[in-house]
């Protein structure tokens, strides 16, 4: 039988590790070297509070109070398919963004839009702290510590080695052509996650 840690690292792992308008923006910023560690560390220490609030209980609250989850799920809908279609203007752009063309996105503006995509989505809430919190009703006490431990180390893992392993494609990302392609590979995952929401939105 897996470790309480080991138990809540896979699961975690195996919920955040997807291609998702989070993870695109940090591959992105990655490519970038801009701001790539208190990126990272946003999105881990967001995770982890989600996972702590999800182990502590809120789970169920929120399954109580699915309301809660609606109003998230149009500012999410509404905010993803504006980040897509900046994304589909930089790919149809006559010159795609070059490393480095382009000044750098002041901090406060990309912990802003790091921040927005991380809590207007709803996926976050379900993986983290409904699921992780589900499916730590096996475990009480200490062991219940390791696990929600274990689905944070992931998360932290996840994102860093995301945004650092990033930089080898640096040498790709000379290429305009590439940049085209990335941008317009995120307008499609940013749209359509949109899209999914919508459609769990008005299938409830």
């Amino acid at each position: 039988m897996l470790s309480p840690f080991i138990s809540g690292f896979l699961i975690g792992g195996g919920l955040i590790i997807a291609i998702g308008a989070q993870n695109a923006f940090i591959l992105r910023q990655g490519i970038r070297r801009e701001h790539v560690f208190p990126l990272a560390l946003i999105c881990s220490l967001s995770d982890a509070a989600l996972i702590a609030l999800g182990v502590a209980g809120l789970g169920a609250l929120i399954q109580l109070v699915p309301a809660l989850l609606v109003g998230v799920t149009l500012f999410g809908i509404g905010f993803l398919l504006w980040y897509g279609w900046q994304a589909a203007r930089r790919a149809m752009a006559p010159k795609a963004m070059e490393l480095g063309e382009s000044g750098p996105v002041p901090l406060g503006a990309a912990i802003r839009t790091c921040l927005a995509l991380t809590f207007l989505n709803p996926h976050v809430y379900l993986d983290t702290v409904v699921l992780v919190g589900a499916l730590a009703a096996p475990y009480a006490g200490l062991p219940r510590l390791a696990y929600a431990i274990g689905a944070m180390t992931a998360s932290f893992a996840w994102f860093f080695s995301l945004a650092y392993g990033a930089r080898v494609l640096t040498p790709v990302f000379r290429n305009p052509v590439a940049w085209r392609i990335l941008d317009a590979l995120i307008a499609l995952v940013m749209v359509s996650i949109a899209g999914k929401l919508a459609l769990w939105l008005f299938s409830r």
